[in-house]
Order: C-alpha cells, then sequence, then structure tokens
C-alpha cells in the first residue's frame, strides 16, 4: 500500500472514531467562504476607520501613511545604501540601479547579528552600533570617499510625516530597546552617523519592510501596488487615493499606506472568530491583548497554536496515549519548521513521525496522521484569514479605480510564505474564489525589504530631480503681483490710446464705438429677431419682450452649423449660408412674411459708424472668409437677404457678443456696465462718458465701448511675459503676431498651450516616460474643455487617467498628477491676466465717475467663465486685489449673444422712437 493511500485510510478510521471530540477542537479553525467574506467586510471597515480623521485614533487598523507616493517607473539610476533593521539578523545593502531599459540592478549585501543586549537596551546604543557597521560596511566596500543617498527599513509601527522622519509607536519582534518610543528614529540615526565624520550619506526615506517588499517587486513589475509580508510577523501595504487620507493633506496622487493589519481584532472585532486556543496563546504572550490578528496568522504563533491543540487533545485521551510529555509542556517547543515539515506532500507522515519521536511523543501512525492534521487546519485557517484582509484591499483598490476587473501584482515576502509547502496555495486559492473580479498575480520579493528602501530612495531622489525639473519649466507661467499691478498699468494706458484721437490709429486696443447709448430700463417691449455668429455653430432666435408688472423675455431658437470649408470660403458663400438658415427658421416659426427689427450679433472686431453699420476689422477664432474685412457686414447681410429674395427684415444693430452680454445683465441689473467674455475668444466692453471718446462727435451721454482687448500685446509692451510655448501656439495660429492676450487667456488656445508644455516635459522625461505618442503630436487635440475636466475638485486620477486615454495618451498615476499642475498653471495664469485687464477697466469707470469707492456689476459669459472649476473665482481674486477701491459684482448671462441682441435691438427702438418724438 502506498504512503498517500495508507494516509488516507487512517485519517477517516481516526476521523470516524473520534469526530465529535475533534470537532470540539478544530470546527471553528475551519472558515467557510461566507465566513470569509464577512471578515474581508470587517477589515474593509477597519480600513475605513483608519483612514478618517474622526475614528483614525481609537481605529485598531492603524493605516499609517508611509509618504511613498510614487512606484517605481524603471528610470531610476544610481548608487544606494540601504539599513534592514527587522529581526534578529541587521543587513546592509549597496544596490546599483542601471537606467539601461532593462531595469537591471546589482545587489551587495552584508549581515550583522543584532546582538540580544542591543534589541534590548537604550536608544543610542542601538543606532550607535548600527551606525559603526554602516561604516564597516562602506570600508568594506571602499565606499567611503562616496555621498550616497540611504533608505532606512525599519520594520516596526512608526507614525510618518515626511518620508524621512518616523515617529516609533511600539516595539515588536521582540525588541525592547528603552528611550526610542515616541521618537524620531532618523534622527536618532543621524545622531549616530554624525559621530563617523569619515562617512556622508543621505538618509533620504523611513519605510517598513512591507513597503520596501512591495517597492522591491515594483521594480520588477509595474503592476505591483500590494506589498505583503506573511513570516514571523505580518502586515499589508498599498497604494491609496490621496483624497481618501484624511490625516495628509492634498487630494493629488497616491500615497502607500502600512495598514499594520496585525492590529485586526484588538477592539474585539474577531472574538467570535478566536478560540480558546487564541485566548490562551495571547495570554501566554510578551503583549496579551495586542497583535491578535498577527497571532492568528504569523509564523511566530502558529507553532505554539498547534502545541496548546495537541497538549488539549492528549489530556483528554485523543493523542499519545494521554500520555504528557515535557515538550507538550514547554511553551515554545513545536516551531513553524515542525508544522512546516510535517505538511510536506510527499514525505509529510515520516517526517510528522521522526519530529514528534524527536521530541519524545512516541507516536502512533494514527497520532501522526492527526497531527499532521491539527497542522494542516492551522495552516489553512491562518491562509484563509490572510486572503479575507487582502481581498479587502484589493477590492478597495478596484473600487479606487471605478474598474469592472483590475489586474494587479502582489508583491509578498516572508518564511512563512516562502517556505511552507501549501501555504502559497491555499493562500491563492482563497483570494481567487474571494475577489473573482481581480486578477492578481503573487510576486516574490528579490533582494528583500532591503534593496526595498534602496528603490524607495531611488524613487524619492527621481521624483524630487523631476519636480525641479517641472518647476522650471512651470516658473515662467507664474506672475507675482507686481507683474500683475504692471499688466493692469499697461492695460489702463492702452484703454486711453484707444480713445484718443491722435494715437487711436496706432492703439492695439481698438476701443470700437457701438453707438449703443443706453442700457434697458424696463419699458422695452416687442417681437424681435437676433442672429449669433460667433463659433463653429450659429443660431437664429425670436425673442418676444413684455415689459410692465409682468415684464419677460420669452426665446425660441435654432442652432446651425458653419462647415468649415464655408468658415474659410468666400465672403458671399458665408452670407448666403446665413440666410438660408434664416429662412428655414423663419419658416420653421411661421413668421416668414413678417418685417421683424434684427439684431446681429456678430462676435469679431469691428469698427462703426453707427449701430447699424459695422466695418469688418479682421478675424478671428479661425474665421477666414475672403473679401469681407474692410466691408460693412450689415450691407453683406442685406445683400445676401436681396439676392435669397424671399422675406424683408428690418436690421436695426449689429453688435458683437461681449455688449449683448452686458446688456442682458443690465436687464436684471441697472448696475451692470461692464460686460466680460472670457470663453473660446475673450473680451470686454463697457459704458465710456461721451466726453472721453474722441473719435465721435458729443459729449453727452455715454456710450458703450467694445474694447476688443484681446489684441493687447500686439505691440510687444506683454513680451516680457510670453514664454515659448505662446510663441509655439502664436506662430502656429492662422493670425501670428495677432491677438496675444486672447491667446494666452482664452479657450480658444490654453489647450494647445498644454499640449506644448507637455511635449516639453516629456522630451525632457518627465512625462509618458520620455515617449511622445502621436496623438500628442496632433495639433487642437488637447481641447480647454479637457481642462476644465481634469482640474475639477477632488477628481480621482483614474478619472483623469481616462480623460488622458481618450486623447490617446497612456499615462501613469505620476503622470497625471504633473499634467493636472500643468493645467492648473495655465489657467491659473489665464484667470489672473484676465483679472489685471478687468482691473483697470474697472479702475477707469471708478475715475470716470470721481467717487472715492465704485459698486459696478460685470456681466460675465463664456465657457471658460461658466464651465472651468477654478477660473472665475481666480479671476474675481485678482480682480479685488488690483482694485481695491472698486466693489464688483459678478453676474452670469443668460444667453448675453441672443437675448442681449433682441434688448440692444429694444433699446435702440426705444430710444429711437424717443428721439422721433
Amino acid at each position: 500500500m502506498s504512503w498517500s493511500l495508507f494516509a488516507l485510510t487512517v485519517t477517516r478510521t481516526w476521523v470516524l472514531r473520534s469526530k465529535m471530540p475533534v470537532d470540539r477542537y478544530l470546527y471553528q479553525l475551519r472558515l467557510s467562504d461566507d465566513v470569509l467574506l464577512d471578515v474581508t467586510a470587517r477589515f474593509q471597515a477597519e480600513m475605513g476607520k483608519g483612514l478618517a480623521r474622526d475614528t483614525s485614533p481609537t481605529a485598531a487598523v492603524k493605516m499609517l501613511p508611509s509618504f511613498v507616493r510614487s512606484l517605481p517607473d524603471g528610470s531610476e539610476k544610481g548608487d544606494f545604501l540601504a539599513l534592514d533593521l527587522g529581526g534578529s539578523q541587521f543587513h546592509i545593502h549597496w544596490v546599483k540601479e542601471f537606467d539601461d531599459g532593462k531595469q537591471s540592478s546589482q545587489l551587495e549585501s552584508k549581515s550583522y547579528p543584532t546582538p540580544k543586549e542591543v534589541m534590548q537596551g537604550n536608544g543610542a546604543e542601538l543606532f550607535d552600533y548600527i551606525a559603526d557597521c554602516l561604516s564597516d560596511f562602506m570600508e568594506t566596500k571602499n565606499l567611503k570617499h562616496k555621498k550616497l543617498p540611504l533608505g532606512f527599513t525599519f520594520s516596526f509601527p512608526c507614525k510618518q510625516t515626511k518620508l524621512e522622519e518616523g515617529v516609533l509607536l511600539a516595539w515588536t519582534k521582540h525588541f525592547r530597546v528603552r528611550g526610542v518610543q515616541d521618537t524620531d528614529v532618523v534622527s536618532s540615526l543621524h545622531r549616530a552617523l554624525q559621530k563617523h565624520q569619515d562617512i556622508d550619506v543621505d538618509v533620504l526615506a523611513l519605510v517598513n519592510d512591507t513597503v520596501g517588499t512591495m517597492m522591491t517587486c515594483g521594480y520588477d513589475d509595474q503592476r505591483c501596488e500590494v506589498g505583503l509580508i506573511i513570516g514571523t510577523g505580518t502586515n499589508a501595504c498599498y497604494m491609496e487615493e490621496m483624497r481618501h487620507i484624511d490625516l495628509v493633506e492634498g487630494d493629488e496622487g497616491r500615497m502607500c499606506i502600512n495598514t499594520e493589519w496585525g492590529a485586526f481584532g484588538d477592539d474585539g472585532a474577531l472574538d467570535d472568530l478566536r478560540t480558546e486556543f487564541d485566548r490562551e496563546l495571547d495570554l501566554g504572550s510578551l503583549n496579551p491583548g495586542k497583535q491578535l490578528f498577527e497571532k492568528m496568522i504569523s509564523s511566530l504563533y502558529l507553532g505554539e497554536l498547534v502545541r496548546l491543540i495537541l497538549l488539549k487533545m492528549t489530556k483528554e485521551g485523543l493523542l499519545f496515549n494521554g500520555k504528557v510529555s515535557t515538550a507538550l509542556l514547554t511553551k515554545g517547543k513545536i516551531e513553524m519548521k515542525h508544522v512546516s515539515a510535517m505538511e510536506k506532500y510527499k514525505e509529510g507522515l515520516s517526517n510528522t513521525k521522526e519530529i514528534l519521536t524527536e521530541l519524545k511523543l512516541f507516536p502512533s501512525e494514527e497520532d501522526c496522521v492527526a497531527v499532521q492534521h491539527v497542522c494542516a487546519v492551522v495552516s489553512s485557517r491562518s491562509a484563509k484569514l490572510c486572503a479575507a484582509a487582502l481581498a479587502a484591499i484589493l477590492t478597495r483598490l478596484r473600487e479606487n479605480k471605478q474598474l469592472l476587473r483590475m489586474r494587479t501584482t502582489v508583491g509578498i515576502d516572508g518564511g512563512l510564505y516562502k517556505t511552507h509547502p501549501k501555504f502559497a496555495g491555499r493562500l491563492h486559492r482563497a483570494v481567487g474564489r474571494l475577489v473573482p473580479a481581480c486578477e492578481v498575480r503573487f510576486l516574490r520579493s528579490r533582494g528583500g525589504s532591503g534593496r526595498g528602501a534602496a528603490v524607495v530612495a531611488a524613487v524619492a531622489r527621481r521624483l524630487a530631480a523631476q519636480r525641479r525639473r517641472l518647476h522650471t519649466a512651470l516658473a515662467a507661467l507664474l506672475l507675482p503681483p507686481a507683474i500683475l499691478w504692471e499688466l493692469r498699468d499697461k492695460m489702463r494706458a492702452e484703454l486711453e490710446h484707444g480713445l484718443k484721437r491722435e494715437t487711436q490709429a496706432q492703439a492695439t486696443v481698438k476701443m470700437l464705438p457701438t453707438f449703443v447709448r443706453g442700457t434697458p430700463d424696463g419699458t422695452e417691449k416687442g417681437k424681435f429677431l437676433a442672429l449669433d455668429l460667433g463659433g463653429t455653430n450659429f443660431r437664429v432666435l425670436l425673442v418676444k419682450i413684455k415689459s410692465g408688472r409682468r415684464r419677460s423675455v420669452q426665446m425660441y431658437n435654432k442652432i446651425f452649423a458653419i462647415p468649415l470649408e464655408i468658415m474659410q470660403g468666400t465672403g458671399e458663400e458665408l452670407f448666403d449660408h446665413i440666410v438660408q438658415c434664416l429662412a428655414d427658421f423663419l419658416e420653421y416659426m411661421g413668421i416668414k412674411g413678417a418685417r421683424l427689427p434684427l439684431g446681429f450679433t456678430f462676435s469679431f472686431p469691428c469698427r462703426q459708424a453707427s449701430i447699424d453699420k459695422g466695418t469688418l476689422v479682421g478675424w478671428t477664432k479661425g474665421f477666414k472668409a475672403t473679401d469681407c474685412e474692410g466691408e460693412d457686414v450689415v450691407d453683406m447681410l442685406r445683400e445676401a437677404i436681396r439676392r435669397r429674395n424671399e422675406f424683408d427684415l428690418d436690421i436695426v444693430a449689429v453688435v458683437n457678443d461681449t455688449v449683448g452680454t452686458m446688456m442682458t445683465c443690465g436687464y436684471e441689473d441697472p448696475n451692470c456696465e461692464i460686460g466680460l467674455i472670457a470663453g473660446t475668444g475673450t473680451n470686454v466692453c463697457y459704458m465710456e462718458d461721451m466726453k472721453n471718446i474722441e473719435i465721435v462727435e458729443g459729449n453727452e451721454g455715454k456710450m458703450c465701448i467694445n474694447t476688443e482687448w484681446g489684441a493687447f500685446g500686439d505691440n510687444g509692451c506683454i513680451d516680457y511675459i510670453r514664454t515659448k510655448y505662446d510663441r509655439e501656439v502664436d506662430e502656429g495660429s492662422l493670425n501670428p503676431g495677432k491677438q496675444r492676450y486672447e491667446k494666452m487667456t482664452s479657450g480658444m488656445y490654453l489647450g494647445e498651450i498644454v499640449r506644448q508644455i507637455l511635449i516639453d516635459l516629456t522630451k525632457q522625461g518627465l512625462l509618458f516616460r520620455g515617449h511622445i505618442s502621436e496623438s500628442l503630436r496632433k495639433k487642437g487635440i488637447f481641447e480647454t474643455k479637457f481642462l476644465s475636466q481634469i482640474e475639477r475638485d477632488r477628481l480621482a486620477l483614474p478619472q483623469v487617467r481616462h480623460v488622458l486615454r481618450q486623447l490617446g495618451l497612456d499615462s501613469t498615476c505620476e503622470d497625471s498628477i504633473i499634467v493636472k499642475e500643468v493645467c492648473a498653471a495655465v489657467s491659473t495664469r489665464a484667470a489672473r491676466l484676465c483679472g489685471a485687464g478687468l482691473a483697470a477697466v474697472v479702475e477707469k469707470k471708478r475715475e470716470n465717475q470721481g467717487v472715492e469707492r465704485l459698486q459696478i456689476t460685470v456681466g460675465a459669459d463664456g465657457t471658460l467663465y461658466k464651465l472651468h472649476p477654478h477660473f472665475s473665482r481666480i479671476l474675481q481674486e485678482t480682480v479685488k486685489e488690483l482694485a481695491p477701491q472698486c466693489d464688483v459684482s459678478f453676474m452670469l448671462s443668460e444667453d448675453g449673444s441672443g437675448k442681449g441682441a433682441a434688448l440692444i435691438t429694444a433699446v435702440a427702438k426705444r430710444l429711437h422712437n424717443v428721439g422721433q418724438k
């Protein structure tokens, strides 16, 4: 009969003979998948407590931030030292990382014993011993002439506030060094190292062995974002979203969380699963009531758990003929190595007999099978409980990434996993059952946690270097207060030049009179048509205005597309297309026979001689239709209507969208005398005193001035703040050298500025692994709407990565953080530049009125102002900063270009009728 068949026969006989008594001991150790899923849910709840600010102080699972913010990306290179303290052996490593495209490295190590008197002495002795060992190592390796970065693996619970700082919370693993708890261990190491004048090291990182394991495996497999230690002790770490970590400031990116899961259950969360043997083991430990989960699954305690079970069974006559030997009475006599040996598949039974005989237990064959069975149940429970807690971490990672299925790697180390013959398989299978939506690769650590500390130091150095280069690249986009005040004053000077007869011809800010001489007073009424042309789509509207107590504005509109070939064709084709769409709308509304007054919103720079005459100064926003510049656009529209010969309209006013925005808000707030557009393009208008407008006859009353401030700087006055990225965008535009201010502040260009910066950073190796994708080379691929999406508050990085994937950009977590910073820098500069310009207009209004303090409303519109999460706030803060004597309110316009055009037409009709009377 074969051993396996014999063992099976004996096991069946033994279990049947003693089923009821055995169940009393082992049934609680057998955990069904339902129980394990419940443990997973409990651990998920404990993780939440540890991460939350309110519950963290009392949480059993501490979820300690490690301040490790990035995984290796393969570009780390150089020489690094690593210290590894955590057991009876103290290790020093010299790691060389090569940036050769193969992520290769070289490791040289030396181990030093950690004497018991050092493990249980005082702090100064411990750190002096570490420094002495390091000095010896560097002497041996001829490294004393080098200044080297160092990572310190300190495998004990620490509270960290920086990567290179950690306060010891408690000793574990038989260490009891006095005077170290509640102090920063890196400072203690520094003091010890200062006594050695011949060595020069820079301690960049403090990590524990679990984090070190994750980083070691992360160097070999960039999917690795979980670290697991299962050996003498046990712990797990993983990369958590910063937005979920209440104890650390900031929402951007991820950080490795050291769960310290050995304390899971210290608050009673596992009491229903702990057996009488677990309780007895805990009472006999050095730290009763603490590290209860660790005592149920780590190799330091499993042998003792087996001993306690065998002792009880022997006392009840179920084993060894009821004879209790000294071995069974001696704490620690059965070790994990015995348990592992007894569970080996082929030699297990013979090993069991040999081990038990050495322990003077003299077993029968049935005793051997029974002991082997106890070992299997104990170690199987350990693997399953470990899997249940790990499943909670994997589920959290998947949910953080908002994935239905996830592939990831768990870096793993520890004697139980590596040496026990069946533990790894049991763990893998249990994880597969508990989290079927996760495809998990288990990767054994190569080089241990010490190498991981060196990798952490390497990553820290890489990130610091990247951060310096990123700050250098973005520094030119920063606008300190002194520059903003200068820009405000320069804009103010340009406004004056545009109003003066002798300087208007040369002025870049044209200050075009609109011949809009009043704002709504509430008496406007009637039906009006409006045309709105200012982008790739245009609208036709019917607007019904009621006056009196029930005053209201009702609008009906239809949107029509303008194909690119018409935008850049001939002027006749463009206006024929507009009239065709107008005819379709009139027929749709059933008003083709009515001769209604029409307001024409034409959102391009025009020089007006009256309210219904506008000569196009120059196209913007991608329009290039020929034979239009220098022509009266109202005449071109009338000619197109005559050519069609289907209807007639009374074209009362030609206005731009900025004036329409001011009028729309003026209908609601009489204090609104400024209009702002911050969208595809940018512009401002305001009501100016007639006496200051030298290019229009008359001194009485006011007139709305369309500043056309997008051309601010075309004379070179703001060249000193333009970056190389602005120049690249300008040179690649349809109108190089023109609309320079607009190209720094408007939605049409911000995405392209971002794209140019991303290309530059990629060339420097700071993004996308240095690879410029075909997508990134495409002009216009990075639309400004993506800035708004990416900059949303607390937007999870997986969502940022999703946006980038839509653009064909395969990004890492670190790439996403950098892209978000670039977007923020570009949009913040745009908002502050807009704010500086608007402050100049507001100050001019205050001086015109001759008041100490001005109260005024700005009507605002445009996708950038309305949809970007921070643009409006930053703009308003800048205006407040640069115009401190003005109380400025901002009102969002409701359809300024449509409703506003109708209101201007209505006001013009009202004023015309008053003039006739």
